[in-house]
């Protein structure tokens, strides 16, 4: 759209579009979709905003449950991401997931949706435990980026900052962004988008702090015992965080506009 004046923005994703790690269940979840919604507001005042995401959302089950919904909105705008939690699964397939996010482009961009997607930070950089994914994920980003190119898709360059490694951008469980890594991801599409008044600063480091004492073998298994430990559980039960969750806005809607609430998982 000429001038970013977007007038229908649907994301699709799992839990970083939901919006874990900025804001909690109990006052609401922002995340980096509300907050792209915002600059796209401040361009035109008239947007539609529907959020489809649902955390613990495989590829494909984002394909299978969103992309129907999505095209029956209609959007001008939409963001495609997913695969975090396909990388973190013991069985990995960079080409399967790949495909499941070129079938969303490819579909999305037919009828007519300009598509924005990212690439994935290093979570070696950020979780010394996750250093052997690191080849997943340059082999999952490789491939978003070639698939993007085919179809004319934007592609946001989360992964190359280094200030994506400063702990700041993430919550205390490392798998997810915090408030100002969210910000930061809403900038870095604003910018890839084009959208008047953006501009590069989200690639820059974070205000200087002083230096965090390193972390010791210790507090990294303490670290798996609390976040790690519980998500690989739920894995193996055939489990998910978004089990019984629907989507937060599954409706087209003004950004000011507060939806219904979304269901809750089950006991």
């Amino acid at each position: 759209m000429p001038n970013g004046e977007y007038l229908r923005y649907v994301a699709l994703g799992d839990s970083q579009t939901e919006g874990l790690g900025d804001g909690d269940d109990t006052a609401g979840l922002r995340g980096f979709a509300d907050r792209l919604a915002g600059h796209l507001t401040a361009v035109n005042p008239g947007l539609q905003y529907a959020n489809l995401a649902v955390r613990g959302r495989l590829a494909g089950q984002v394909r299978a449950e969103q992309l129907g919904p999505a095209l029956a909105l209609r959007p001008d705008l939409a963001t495609v991401v997913a695969g975090v939690n396909d990388i973190l699964r013991p069985r990995f397939d960079a080409a399967e997931v790949a495909g499941q996010l070129e079938e969303m482009f490819a579909a999305l961009t037919a009828a007519g949706t300009h598509v924005a997607t990212v690439t994935f930070p290093d979570l070696g950089s950020v979780v010394p435990l996750a250093r052997p994914l690191s080849p997943r994920i340059a082999d999952l980003n490789d491939r978003i980026r070639a698939a993007a190119a085919r179809h004319g898709v934007t592609v946001a360059e989360t992964a190359r900052p280094a200030a994506v490694a400063d702990p700041r951008m993430w919550t205390t469980d490392r798998l997810h962004a915090s408030s100002v890594g969210h910000e930061r991801i809403a900038a870095a599409l604003a910018h890839a988008l084009r959208l008047p008044g953006s501009d590069d600063s989200w690639t820059l480091p974070l205000p200087p702090q002083p230096r965090p004492v390193g972390r010791s073998a210790a507090a990294e298994l303490r670290w798996a015992a609390t976040f790690l430990g519980p998500w690989l559980g739920r894995r193996l039960r055939g489990r998910s965080s978004g089990d019984g969750r629907t989507a937060k806005r599954p409706h087209l809607l003004p950004l000011s506009a507060t939806p219904a609430a979304p269901q809750s998982p089950r006991a």
